[in-house]
């Protein structure tokens, strides 16, 4: 049985807001960004794209009502970040990063892929 891999979560674009739209979020492209230069990620972590409209049941399950943002990564069980710069949050017992910086970084370094400059 493969081990258990990265899950990230990023809004899928073309949605609507207010009124708004098609949109696209601006820290899920940033992510996007790195998967398109690096495409090995998407075989080293499971994507997966989220609708704009709440409940995010995948967020909600894994992280609780209260954490439903988007780009989010969470960290496979067990998973220690190779760069010992970065402390992940913590919610429901699951180790996550919210802030698309701090993804890419864990991304990068994790996966040995190259660093934002």
């Amino acid at each position: 049985m493969p081990a258990a891999k990265d899950q990230l979560y990023l809004l899928a674009p073309g949605f609507y807001n207010g009124g708004l739209g098609p949109l696209y979020c601006g820290d899920s492209v940033a992510v996007e960004g790195l998967l398109s230069f690096c495409p090995a990620l998407r075989d080293q972590v499971e994507v997966h794209y989220l609708p704009f409209a709440r409940p995010r049941a995948p967020l909600v399950e894994a992280l609780g009502e209260d954490r439903q943002s988007a780009p989010v990564l969470i960290l496979a069980d067990g998973t220690t970040p190779a760069d010992g710069g970065l402390t992940p949050r913590t919610a429901q017992g699951r180790l996550y990063f919210d802030d698309e910086r701090l993804i890419r970084r864990y991304l990068s370094s994790q996966y040995d892929q190259p660093m934002a400059g």
